[in-house]
């Protein structure tokens, strides 16, 4: 018997190594998929504790809260097992059996191996849990009865299918992993019904979020937009590229997530994105003024008084500063909302990769007038757009009746 306990004894210690092992192994894999899956962007409050729950998630069905997912037992996931926590992540199923709301991306997460899903929840396991519960979801009738969420479910939540990859590189799989699931780009990037549910035959068509564009991510719309494999990669990575920065809702992407993965699994988004092979990027060549139209015409003196003391009158932008407006993919939308907004709104401070910075740009909501406003998009678009049509008045205004209420929109 001692012989025997002894041998027992020696095989415990010997295995414990190996297991701590792979469980830090584990958990180390589940912070970089959780990085990937961007959690904390959803789950954190601004100025909030990671993870901690409490972000205001405007949908058109009212507000929904980003819930508190650290391992607080009273507020957080601290009770949930690895079962419990898969059925929450793919099939949008409390630990309690009520549904949750389709905010939370279960439509895309629902392909995720269980693997995917104990790393990350291994992982979460070990921030540090925050004894503060997340603000309650209360939306109005019919939407506040998650009990509904059950047909919605049946018909939408296992939507979303991968494209056949026979014949694709290995690079290009992972790609689609990382931009289908982890990354759940179509939730933005696709279009929605009347129910909420993403049209899957326009998947990565583009988006409206917040009255602000999430614009198509096809290969071809990318490729006409100026976007090659090199250029995507490092957008990604350090959130600006020859086509301008991230701002908006891909800022918190960036700072929360891409920036953090590895360059190979960036290529391979990339790969997967723009296709293999990928279309050419097209090449813009700028329009002298005297062939645009008036309105463009006038617009360029609006852009020198506004403009030009950060992006420079040639448009060729400053380090630090201001990006360029050569090459700029906002320009490159055929929808000009997104350019609009910025040019209303302004974009706050932004920290990207290591040192560099941009300064804040000045909403010009108050400074300029319809018809200004008007001539300066004209010129923006077919100056270093490409866009061949011209704006009406009358169309910017419908676009500024669509803008979203200021407690709504995010820099």
């Amino acid at each position: 018997m001692k012989h025997l306990l002894s041998r027992l004894t020696l095989a415990v210690g010997l295995a414990a190594p190996v297991l701590l092992a792979h469980a830090d192994d584990q958990v180390k894999r589940g912070e970089y998929l959780a990085r990937a899956a961007d959690c904390v962007a959803c789950h954190t409050a601004p100025g909030g504790a990671p993870y901690a729950g409490g972000l205001p998630i405007v949908s058109p069905f009212g507000t929904i809260y980003g819930t508190n997912i650290t391992p607080s037992k009273e507020h957080g996931i601290g009770l949930y097992n690895d079962e419990e926590f898969f059925a929450a992540l793919t099939e949008g199923k409390r630990r309690d059996g009520a549904n949750l709301y389709p905010a939370m991306p279960y439509t895309s997460y629902h392909l995720m191996p269980r693997a995917d899903s104990d790393a990350i929840h291994a992982y979460l396991k070990t921030v540090e849990p925050i004894e503060r519960a997340a603000p309650v979801t209360s939306l109005s009738f019919p939407f506040n009865v998650r009990l509904g969420l059950m047909g919605w479910n049946m018909l939408y939540g296992k939507d979303l299918k991968l494209a056949p990859t026979d014949g694709k590189s290995d690079e290009f799989k992972r790609g689609e992993y990382m931009v289908e699931v982890l990354g759940h780009c179509g939730e933005c990037h696709t279009p929605r019904g009347l129910p909420g549910a993403m049209q899957q035959d326009k998947r990565l068509t583009g988006g409206v979020l917040n009255g602000y564009l999430a614009p198509s991510l096809l290969a071809t719309d990318l490729a006409a937009r100026g976007w090659n494999h090199q250029d995507l990669s490092t957008f990604l990575k350090h959130g600006m590229s020859a086509q301008g920065t991230m701002f908006n809702e891909m800022f918190p992407v960036f700072h929360n997530s891409t920036q953090r993965l590895s360059d190979p699994d960036l290529a391979a988004m990339a790969t997967y994105l723009l296709g293999d092979p990928a279309p050419a990027a097209k090449v813009l060549t700028e329009v002298p003024l005297a062939q645009m139209s008036p309105s463009a015409q006038r617009g360029r003196q609006d852009y020198l008084n506004v403009c030009a003391g950060c992006h420079a009158p040639g448009g060729e932008g400053k380090p630090h500063i201001a990006v360029a407006m050569r090459g700029n993919t906002t320009l490159r939308l055929e929808d000009p909302r997104n350019l609009l907004r910025v040019i209303e709104d302004g974009i706050g401070e932004q920290q990207f990769a290591g040192f560099e910075r941009m300064q804040p740009m000045p909403g010009f909501a108050d400074k300029l007038s319809h018809e200004q406003l008007t001539d300066l998009l004209n010129y923006l678009r077919q100056g270093w757009g490409g866009q061949p049509g011209e704006l009406a008045v009358g169309d910017v205004q419908k676009l500024q009746a669509d803008a979203p209420p200021a407690e709504h929109k995010a820099h």
